[in-house]
């Protein structure tokens, strides 16, 4: 493997060099290593995994779900209940919570974090989530409207209009006492009223986005354009020696695009649960490096690895088991976990391994199309017809990207939710791959080769513009199905194809702003029911990057949420999926997601490979090998 990654060996000392240009720190007790950067420490904005990881570590909610188990296990709540109709939880928080500073954790903590939540201000992903909570949907609304109409009036001068900004700001506040659900009865007891009776709320509460934040730290970096209306947001809040956290750790240093180090909170409720003092992650952009900085044991646990020779290690890992099934399988008889039985293997032969390790997930990969009417650049999108989406996606064939260009064992998606992920769900089967339909299916939406040089023209005579493919550089695979997929849309359709790759900020950016005609997307679910996959395609939201609106599509969403019985619930739920997956195709499912990490099982324990993958810093725990 060292002679495979020699390449590689000058990227890994230039990232020694300039670690040992900083503040040298003793390592930490557990390393991880990421291919990209935290986006951000606000809990309130996230959306990436790999933040939620993180936040999870910094912050504690009212409850959190065991990772084993899925049950849920109390964080800042130690109790809570809900009235018989469904509608009305009570939470009691612990005396014990403390921030990182010291000061008592409170209901009016939580109070302000899910109101910043549900303010369009903040520009959350997630607001939507919060509007199960009675009134917050209609709070949201009010608040965007104002801001907007404020906006647009003229005042007689610079003082008149932020003196107005700030009575509008004291409106929205008063707004928010008087009409949402949300109370702090006292300073211990908090009390949620909900829209509907939610199956999956106890699931929100454990979801980092509804941890709270440090009122106080937040406010002091808050404020407010005249010109909008609308509250501002720094962040330099989120840096090393600002950030107050409530979680088991606290921040302690940040480079940006480099290194977060953890070390254990002082004040956090639960030391005892805690088990490394300190961990470091390492943001390694590039995966080769990232694979050898743990065989030289720089790293204790590579959290994703995607290398061009992925499959050669996969098969590397099956030759181990192969050559010790026997024990392998007497030792999974007797009830071991999988990590257990690896460790108590003998150690590997040259030419194996056993530190690599894949488990189903519960999430997608799909490509997004660009649903709007206009491009960004301002021309016609011919993708607004969803008879191109579908052209598009049955001129892929999935099997052959799945088995011939990534050859890392993803199975085959049709589907948004993964098969057998949810119980009582079944997610619908999607669109087989058919080229003859799909050149049928572009030439009824007007694309048609009309002069015989194999580009479909429309009836100006127009070429079918190229497709502008976005994808994020630094995962060599996004970049092999887009060539692959260019060839089957040439082949099969005559569209040609521009393939454009983008750091991920600049990537996210693109996607926010529509500019792009496909994109690469994925999603892991957040909560366990189809609705953690569907509200991606709703309108309005924060999410739904691909402008897809929909007022069928909505309304089932709807009639599923106002239902109680569960069976015809997900009968509305498949009904939904169908019609994004099959019909309307904003998004194209392509494999469902494994993940694969690297790992010595004998030096590293506490990850789990529950699909649900929502690994915990403060679980990990390094221990001497062989």
């Amino acid at each position: 493997m060292l002679r495979l990654l020699a390449p590689f060996l000058v990227i890994l000392g230039a990232v020694v060099v300039a670690m040992s240009l900083e503040e040298r720190l003793p390592r930490a007790d557990v390393v991880v290593s990421q291919t990209r950067d935290c986006f951000t420490l606000d809990p309130q904005r996230m959306s990436y995994m790999h933040d939620l990881r993180m936040a999870r570590s910094l912050y504690e909610g009212l409850l959190r779900r065991d990772n084993l188990t899925t049950e849920f296990i109390p964080g800042v709540a130690e109790s809570w209940s809900c009235s018989e109709d469904g509608l009305t939880w009570t939470f009691r928080l612990r005396p014990d919570a403390r921030w990182s500073n010291g000061d008592r954790v409170t209901t009016e903590d939580f109070v302000y974090s899910w109101r910043r939540a549900m303010m369009p201000d903040s520009a959350a992903d997630y607001s939507d989530l919060f509007f199960a909570i009675r009134g917050g949907r209609e709070f949201f609304r009010r608040r965007l409207e104002a801001t907007s109409a404020h906006a647009r009036m003229e005042f007689e001068d610079p003082a008149s209009r932020e003196r107005a900004a700030r009575e509008l700001l004291e409106e929205t506040f008063r707004d928010f006492d008087e009409n949402v659900g949300i109370e702090a009865v006292d300073d211990h007891t908090l009390r949620v009223e909900l829209e509907r009776p939610l199956a999956y709320f106890l699931d929100l509460c454990a979801f980092s986005v509804f941890a709270p934040v440090h009122p106080a730290t937040v406010e002091a970096y808050v404020g407010l354009d005249p010109a909008s209306g609308m509250l501002t947001q720094k962040h330099g809040w989120t840096r090393a020696g600002e950030l107050v956290s409530n979680g088991p750790y606290l921040l302690a240093r940040r480079r940006i695009k480099h290194d977060i180090r953890l070390v254990r909170n002082p004040h956090y409720w639960n030391p005892g649960a805690v088990k490394p003092d300190s961990v470091e992650v390492l943001c390694i952009e590039d995966p080769n490096t990232s694979v050898l900085a743990f065989e030289v044991g720089t790293v204790d646990w590579v959290s994703d690895v995607s290398v061009e020779y992925l499959a050669d290690m996969m098969d590397q890992y099956a030759d181990y088991v192969s050559t010790h099934s026997e024990l392998y399988e007497t030792k999974l008889g007797e009830g071991l976990g999988i990590d257990e039985v690896l460790a108590g293997l003998p150690a590997p032969e040259a030419g194996e391994r056993r530190d690599l390790h894949t488990s189903k997930a519960f999430g997608t990969f799909f490509f997004s199309f660009n649903c709007r009417p206009l491009l960004a650049s301002g021309e016609p999108n011919p993708l607004v017809d969803p008879r191109v989406r579908r052209a598009l996606a049955m001129a892929v064939d999935k099997k052959t990207i799945v088995e011939k260009v990534l050859r890392t064992g993803e199975p085959v998606a049709g589907s948004l939710v993964p098969p057998g992920s949810i119980p009582g769900y079944q997610p619908p089967s999607g669109l087989d791959y058919d080229p003859e339909r799909a050149r049928t299916l572009l030439e009824e939406a007007g694309w048609v080769d009309r002069d015989g040089d194999s580009i479909p023209e429309n009836e100006a005579g127009e070429e079918f513009p190229p497709v502008d493919f976005l994808y994020t550089t630094g995962v060599p695979r996004y970049r092999d199905m887009g060539l692959a997929m260019s060839d089957m849309w040439k082949n099969h359709l005559g569209i040609e194809t521009n393939l454009r790759s983008k750091d991920t900020k600049a990537y996210r950016a693109d996607l926010r702003n529509g500019t792009f005609m496909i994109a690469r997307g994925g999603w892991y679910g957040d909560y366990g029911d189809p609705m953690t996959f569907l509200e991606l395609s709703e309108t309005g939201n924060g999410n739904n990057d691909r402008g897809y609106s929909d007022a069928g599509y909505d309304g089932l969403l709807e009639r599923a949420r106002d239902l109680t019985d569960a069976v015809g619930r997900m009968e509305l739920l498949h009904e939904a999926e169908h019609k994004v997956v099959v019909q309307d195709l904003p998004i194209m499912p392509v494999y469902h997601f494994t993940t694969t990490y690297l790992y010595d099982p004998t030096r590293l324990r506490g990850l789990t490979r529950h699909p649900r993958l929502q690994q915990e810093y403060w679980r990990l725990e390094r221990v001497s090998g062989e």
